[in-house]
């Protein structure tokens, strides 16, 4: 990840042996290097920078080296194993898939689909009445790009402009990149689409004594100061459900008076659910946090338990714009990640954990919640809801944010049978399976206890 390279070479680290992790060799595991050079003479470096970790195979709340190391996994990677890793529903009914055998039938129609998304519909509830599904998370955002365009074109708006929010993130395939905010990470496009704007996230420290709502209001006069007239040259809001690189929610109160404004100027709202959906924050959707009714949601990782499968939900009204032919996808809608779709909401509601979500995350941010006591010049922040959490470190100096100390208490994790989500500058993000245990989840939060003392013993001693 960006600003820190984390090491290659075997590092001769404490061995650990609990009920939840295990480490018995140096750390990268013997054989590591090795697997990494073949990666990095065949693979585009756009893939690299993550841990120095091969991963063998993985098992609900624990993920396994070459070498048997055995981690807690904080990370569900990147918050996909909502159902836990390897899932013993979601693997028997892809075996069951294979059994048939049936994998892929283009847009041909098949049971499986019919079944699923059947099911898929009765979770989301209203107002979702049909869904669209896809094989990737930004093919999910740029459908539902593509539906709310569609949407203006329908009701005769002068423009087909998209409102987005800075420091949101939608994907890396065009359309979702523009409605990203990173300039940098979009330079390649060479132009930028006129009708996708841009206003300020309402973060805690930004808000600066205003209301919320205030403060959407001048995100929009902004808007209105460049030419941009709400009800003829807006037709959607898309809002990531929370700001993804720390977990940061916004008010309720910005989010519904966004929601009022669609209403009154027949404007579609859009959640990205990508990180949110399924369980993740205690809710079915992370949409529900804040009471509002959207009119599409894109959807993916957690949803298909670890298998390629996301989509796009909304009105019957607005998910039939395309025409027959006009919006498929190769791979979409197969038998194989169906099956894995329908486990996962079977897993999800017969084993409760949406609520166990909710009540898990009680005891993570009590846990963390503690920590930030501890460590109180260098834990600047806690976010999240449920399973989803952010630890924003900075410096006990000056109080900036240190994305270096992050990266280093990050790695330390890792040595210790800790799998944290690295998100190379001040925040560590945690995201565990929904199905770990509370004692695997409280053994976790105090490894992350460790390593932030042993890197601050470092620190003072250097």
């Amino acid at each position: 990840m960006a600003g820190h390279e984390f090491s290659r070479s075997p590092q001769q680290v404490p061995f650990v042996s609990t009920e939840h992790r295990t480490i018995k060799t140096a750390i990268p595991a013997p054989g590591t290097e090795q697997i990494l050079a073949t990666l990095d003479r065949y693979e585009s470096r756009s893939m690299h920078g993550q841990f120095p970790l091969i991963w063998d195979r993985a098992v609900d709340s624990s993920v396994f080296d070459i070498a048997g190391n055995r981690w807690i996994d904080f990370t569900s990677t990147i918050f996909v194993a909502n159902v836990g890793h390897s899932n013993p529903r979601v693997t028997a009914a892809m075996q069951a898939m294979m059994d048939a055998p049936i994998y892929s039938c283009y847009a041909y129609p098949n049971t499986k689909r019919a079944e699923y998304l059947k099911k898929l519909i009765e979770f989301a509830g209203p107002p979702f009445e049909k869904a669209f599904l896809l094989s990737a998370g930004t093919e999910a955002t740029e459908a539902a790009l593509k539906l709310m365009r569609m949407h203006g074109q329908k009701i005769g708006k002068r423009r087909r402009g998209i409102v987005c929010i800075e420091g949101n993130w939608h994907g890396r395939t065009m359309g979702a990149q523009m409605m990203s905010s990173n300039l940098a990470q979009r330079e390649w496009i060479g132009f930028q689409d006129s009708d996708i704007h841009h206003i300020p996230f309402p973060y805690a420290w930004a808000l600066n004594g205003a209301s919320p709502e205030a403060f959407l209001e001048a995100g929009l006069a902004r808007l209105a100061a460049s030419g941009i007239d709400i009800e003829n040259d807006v037709c959607g809001f898309m809002l990531e459900t929370f700001q993804g690189w720390g977990a940061v929610f916004y008010p309720k109160e910005f989010v519904q008076a966004i929601e009022k404004l669609c209403r009154k100027n027949n404007i579609l709202l859009a959640f990205d659910e990508m990180q949110a959906g399924f369980g993740r924050t205690g809710r079915r959707f992370g949409f529900e946090h804040y009471e509002v009714t959207p009119d599409l949601i894109a959807c993916g990782k957690g949803m298909g338990g670890g298998v390629s499968l996301s989509g796009v939900l909304g009105r019957a009204e607005i998910m039939d714009l395309p025409d027959v032919g006009n919006m498929s996808s190769t791979h979409s809608a197969n038998p194989l990640v169906c099956a894995a779709g329908l486990a996962v909401i079977e897993e999800l509601e017969q084993r409760s954990l949406v609520s166990e979500a909710a009540r898990k995350g009680e005891l993570l941010f009590n846990g963390l919640n503690a920590l930030q006591q501890r460590f109180p010049d260098r834990i600047s922040t806690l976010l999240g809801k449920g399973l989803i959490a952010a630890v924003l470190f900075r410096s006990p100096v000056t109080g900036a944010a240190d994305g270096a100390f992050t990266s280093r208490v990050a790695e330390r994790c890792m040595q210790k049978g800790l799998l944290v989500v690295h998100t190379g500058r001040e925040s560590i993000k945690i995201g565990p399976p929904l199905t770990i245990s509370d004692q695997a989840l409280m053994e976790g939060v105090d490894v992350l206890g460790e390593a932030i003392a042993e890197v601050i013993a470092e620190v003072n001693a250097e």
